[in-house]
């Protein structure tokens, strides 16, 4: 439904760029849309396009081991942008809001039942995300993650290991094969900083590190780092 919507108003108005946010929305739209639209798509970009020499968009590879630079030829183009992926700037510009109507058939999918997680702030919103690794030695150890939690008004969050092993929930792991977030704030507590686990957290504003292994791969990827005991 939403893929028909924005198609019709991309036409109506005579869009040649289309921009989403990186989540789970866009993530599902985006495609749909560049096979409707015929146009070129670019997910997960890290920065505003280049326009100085056509249409260059950049993003990560190799789980955010290496950078592409997409060139986009085709005459609509689409991209999802990252969270925290370019900085805010102010220009003085006014936005003109063009009213549309469409006409939209009834959706062949329904949504039934919504159950969130109550008490809890969502990793994918979360400014600040406190994470426990396997450091913490075990679940009696928690408290110490989310009591930090609550005094910041974070979201917590742990690697692969602690899931694996059920010391945590699965639905708070992350990583590459977990949650990727973009807090403006990240703590990697107890966690080595296995490639992986860097894939899901690279993209935070401020990366704090606590390890007692001065070797601790997370120290190459910290803006601050604690050698210590948590």
């Amino acid at each position: 439904v939403f893929t028909k919507l924005i198609a019709e108003a991309a036409v109506a108005s005579g869009a040649t760029v289309i921009i989403f946010s990186n989540n789970l929305s866009g993530k599902a739209i985006a495609p749909r849309l560049s096979a409707r639209l015929k146009a070129g798509l670019v997910a997960g970009a890290v920065a505003l396009p280049d326009i100085a020499n056509g249409f260059v968009v950049k993003k990560n590879v190799f789980s955010g081991k290496a950078f592409a630079h997409v060139s986009v030829n085709t005459p609509i183009k689409i991209i999802s942008l990252n969270p925290n992926s370019y900085s805010i700037t102010t220009k003085d510009a006014t936005a003109e809001v063009i009213p549309f109507a469409a006409t939209l058939e009834e959706a062949k999918v329904k949504v039934i039942a919504t159950n969130k997680v109550e008490g809890e702030v969502p990793l994918t919103e979360a400014e600040i995300v406190i994470s426990g690794g396997r450091g913490l030695k075990g679940p009696e150890n928690w408290a110490l993650v989310t009591d930090l939690a609550k005094l910041l008004g974070a979201g917590t969050a742990w690697s692969r290991r602690v899931a694996d092993i059920n010391w945590r929930p699965q639905h708070e792991q992350v990583g590459q094969t977990g949650i990727a977030i973009a807090p403006n704030l990240y703590f990697a507590i107890g966690i080595s900083g296995a490639i992986q686990h860097l894939a899901g957290v690279n993209r935070s504003e401020t990366i704090v590190v606590i390890n007692k292994d001065p070797e601790a791969p997370f120290f190459k990827a910290a803006d601050y780092g604690i050698v210590g005991d948590a």
